[in-house]
């Protein structure tokens, strides 16, 4: 894959940092891909996407995490692929990418749902 300019992406674990770089922490310590975060708009959880519990590389599901580390939480329960999730400013809508719903073809939508903590 490499030689054609592809990567896939295994063994991505999140960190976190103060802005300037310093308190480098790990976030993540799942194993497979975890990756697109997000903070949640109260600044003391991120969303991201993780294929952690897949044993071939999909799918992928977005979960939710303190900034301490705890608290994982699993937040879509699709079967395809679900990343790049983002919130509105107000917290109350979250928008991700999904393959859901594409008759099994590789097209990729966008979802928007209401977010209730």
């Amino acid at each position: 894959m490499l030689a054609e300019g592809l990567v896939e992406p295994t063994d991505m674990e999140l960190y976190i940092c103060n802005a300037d770089g310093s308190e480098l922490r790990q976030l993540t310590d799942l194993g497979n891909a975890n990756w697109s975060p997000f903070f949640h708009p109260s600044g003391k959880k991120i969303l991201f996407s993780s294929n952690f519990e897949a044993s071939r590389g999909f799918p992928f599901n977005l979960y939710l995490i303190d900034i301490d580390g705890k608290n994982l939480e699993r937040v879509t329960h699709g079967e395809t692929f679900d990343a790049f999730p983002v919130f509105s400013n107000d917290g109350k809508k979250l928008a991700f990418s999904s393959n859901r719903n594409n008759g099994g073809g590789r097209d990729t939508n966008l979802f928007i749902a209401e977010w209730q903590d």
